[in-house]
């Protein structure tokens, strides 16, 4: 009986130490996995402040990604802009060079058109200039001749006529001077029935006249009518103004003629 009795109390004492140690292991695993759970909500707090951290990141990325987004196609806009304004501005550029140039070609041309006006004003100048040197000597000539006409209706017997031998010569003298006058009167009568032709020498188109080759020698008159013809071409006609021996001054009876008319055309009387 004692030796059950303390078997059993052995017993009993290890059931309760393995009872002890069971109890004090599961409460050492339940501390310990209470602490791994704090532990864990600790780390799972953390990573969801993080987390709430980096999606406040990522929005604010966001936002600024929206912003870059809308300044880039402000960007590009304005860079689209200055493209479109770069391509006017050169499309400009070769304009205004290409109007340099004309301008630069027609300066040429006006030059080269200059020196050609001054060389034809030069001739023109140079041609009247002879011109007058024949008419100043032609008036010269004319002043003459009315002078030694003058000296002959003054004093006929003081012009030597050569040697004088009294024969029946003499007696036909009278009658031959009278032939020569008759002769004279003839020749004239001819050139009256003749038409009077010549050419323009000058045309003036700054004061509306023209300078033909004939005058009063040539029996023109004052108010007379010329026409003016190129080959078989009608021109139009002209007014004698100015009478010189050999050459006259005529003014356009049209304005159109003056853009027409050439040196070198043909002039002649018209009819009454």
């Amino acid at each position: 009986m004692d030796i059950k009795g303390r078997l059993a109390v052995i017993l009993l004492v290890i059931l309760m130490l393995v009872s002890l140690s069971a109890a004090g292991m599961g409460f050492y695993l339940y501390q310990k996995e209470h602490a791994k759970n704090i532990e864990l909500e600790e780390k799972i707090e953390e990573l969801s402040t993080k987390q709430k951290a980096t999606e406040a990141k990522l929005l604010e990325a966001e936002n600024t990604l929206s912003s870059l987004e809308i300044k880039f196609k402000e960007a590009s806009s304005h860079i689209s802009d200055l493209t479109n304004e770069l391509s006017q501005e050169k499309a400009s550029k070769a304009e205004v060079v290409s109007n340099l140039e004309q301008i630069k070609s027609d300066l040429e041309q006006q030059k080269g058109l200059r020196l050609d006006l001054e060389n034809k004003l030069n001739q023109a100048r140079d041609k009247l200039r002879s011109m007058r040197n024949k008419l100043d000597a032609l008036e010269s000539e004319r002043k003459n001749l009315e002078s030694k006409v003058k000296d002959l209706e003054s004093n006929p017997q003081g012009v030597e006529l050569g040697k004088i031998v009294v024969s029946p010569e003499v007696i036909t003298a009278e009658p031959q001077i009278k032939k020569t006058s008759l002769a004279k009167k003839a020749k004239e009568a001819v050139l009256a029935e003749k038409p009077i032709e010549g050419k323009v020498l000058v045309v003036n188109k700054e004061y509306n006249f023209v300078v033909i080759n004939l005058g009063s020698r040539d029996g023109v008159g004052l108010g007379q009518v010329f026409s003016i013809s190129r080959g078989n071409n009608y021109i139009g006609d002209v007014k004698i103004e100015k009478l010189h021996d050999s050459m006259a001054a005529a003014s356009f009876l049209s304005d159109e003629i003056k853009d027409k008319i050439k040196e070198g055309d043909k002039v002649v009387k018209r009819a009454k």
